[in-house]
């Protein structure tokens, strides 16, 4: 298996290769040359499959020769072991159509665990055959700074610098970084948006007074081996509800576009989904995209759902590039301009394309708030407001009655507990793994908005 870079001027790389690469040199996202295949008798087959082996199957096409069956298997064992559900990823019906996909079962109660987990065993994997060391930078809205953190502290040959927006996280998710105490962490509050924080990250990969000191890779889902084990939840959910003979909808509250992607390498593979509901909040950047064609930049606005607060999907950009043909040069200008202008019109093609899987949905606060009451009151299920922004556009939903509607549950709702209490009147108490999260001291370090500060921090501080 061969990746190439959606902007067609990088070397191909291997599984192993993407992997502690992250972004492309040629600031594009790496993608299978191919989307591997089964047919509906191997999706049959999964059935019944405990997690891990489930991901061992769905995920053994992507690794091409970098990783053994066997040894690939016994990396899925271990990052599923700290999980607090035995299913990992519990689907949970609301009513006779609309299902929960549970993904915050992990240490830090968030979907990112389910694929950070595995990708903190690959890097130290991977960098103990070379006998490297890897510098990770990133840049989090919330969640997946915490569980990257979680996933590679105290891993042999591996350190973090982590960036997130000064006082644009909620207090949960800033501690479960900030608490953090292990000499390869290093946390970093930015003046700034996340957008700013994830174009400063972006810039480090191309930026030869960095990369020719250290040796960068990324745990966002610019990686291509994050986002692949995000594939496997819809497997898992999929053969529940029936596949492959039955095909579902999956609503998925979105904000850098790689869970929902996920659902469409899944549909790229063989499995039978029925639409894929692109949900944002007030930050629609992606429902303009999808429902006009217009992928226009604005002003990010700060709302109750902090990982949605983007206005720039890095994620996208697979999606244009598959969507258009793969034409690498046209995507690259394309890219160009919208780095330069903060604009950008979609082809007919990748319009045309998208829509044969992907529609679109915004959700304002009153609209999140109606639907954390309908699954409080009505469900019997506590949501976080992220989760609330996905079952807004399940609900609301045009498709077929028939078809089962998945939402992803993207994160514990007692990382957010102001939300919830003020459109249920109930407060989500900390699960007892984490519950003395606010008696920890924190550790961070404030650094302006300016990426030449950054970069230096992050230079002066890295391990040789």
């Amino acid at each position: 298996m061969k990746y190439v870079s959606t902007r067609g001027s990088a070397p191909a790389l291997d599984f192993e290769g993407v992997t502690l690469a992250g972004l492309a040199q040629d600031g594009g996202l790496y993608l299978p040359a191919e989307w591997p295949q089964f047919d509906a008798a191997e999706i049959a087959a999964m059935a019944g499959l405990p997690y891990a082996e489930l991901a061992t199957r769905v995920m053994l096409p992507f690794v091409g020769n970098s990783l053994s069956e066997d040894e690939l298997g016994d990396l899925c064992a271990q990052a599923y072991l700290r999980f607090a559900h035995d299913a990992v990823t519990p689907l949970v019906q609301m009513n006779e159509r609309q299902w929960l996909l549970e993904l915050f079962h992990g240490p830090t109660l968030a979907f990112k665990d389910v694929a950070l987990q595995l990708l903190g065993l690959l890097f130290e994997k991977f960098l103990a055959r070379s006998g490297k060391r890897l510098t990770i930078v990133g840049a989090t809205s919330g969640d997946t700074g915490s569980a990257a953190i979680d996933a590679v502290a105290g891993r042999e040959g591996v350190e973090i610098f982590m960036l997130h927006p000064k006082g644009r996280v909620s207090d949960v998710q800033r501690r479960q970084m900030t608490t953090v105490r292990s000499p390869n962490v290093h946390n970093i509050a930015i003046d700034g948006s996340f957008d700013d924080a994830q174009a400063m990250v972006k810039r480090m990969f191309v930026d030869d007074a960095l990369t020719g000191d250290l040796h960068i890779g990324a745990v966002n889902s610019i990686n291509w081996a994050r986002l692949m084990a995000q594939v496997v939840y819809y497997f898992a959910a999929g053969l529940q509800l029936g596949a492959p003979h039955r095909a579902a909808a999956y609503a998925v509250p979105t904000g850098n576009f790689g869970d929902v992607f996920a659902g469409y390498v899944a549909q790229k593979m063989g499995l039978p989904i029925e639409q894929l509901i692109v949900a944002t909040n007030v930050n629609d950047i992606l429902h303009r995209a999808l429902s006009s064609g217009d992928y226009s930049a604005g002003t990010v606005t700060p709302t109750a759902t902090p990982s949605m607060d983007i206005q720039v999907s890095s994620n996208f950009e697979r999606l244009l590039f598959d969507c258009g043909g793969r034409d690498a040069s046209a995507l690259a200008e394309q890219m160009r301009s919208f780095d330069a202008n903060r604009t950008m019109q979609l082809t007919n093609a990748q319009r045309q394309s998208a829509a044969d899987i992907f529609t679109s949905s915004r959700a304002d606060a009153d609209d999140m708030a109606r639907a954390l009451r309908w699954a409080h009151d009505g469900a019997g299920q506590t949501l976080d407001p992220h989760t609330a922004i996905g079952l807004h556009a399940a609900l609301t939903s045009e498709l077929s009655p028939s078809v089962p509607i998945v939402t992803l549950a993207t994160a514990h709702p007692a990382k957010f507990p102001e939300a919830v209490e003020r459109a249920t009147g109930m407060r989500p108490a900390l699960p007892a793994r984490v519950g003395d999260l606010f008696a920890r001291e924190e550790y961070f370090t404030e650094l302006p908005g300016e990426y030449e500060t950054v970069r230096d921090f992050v230079r002066s501080n890295a391990a040789r």
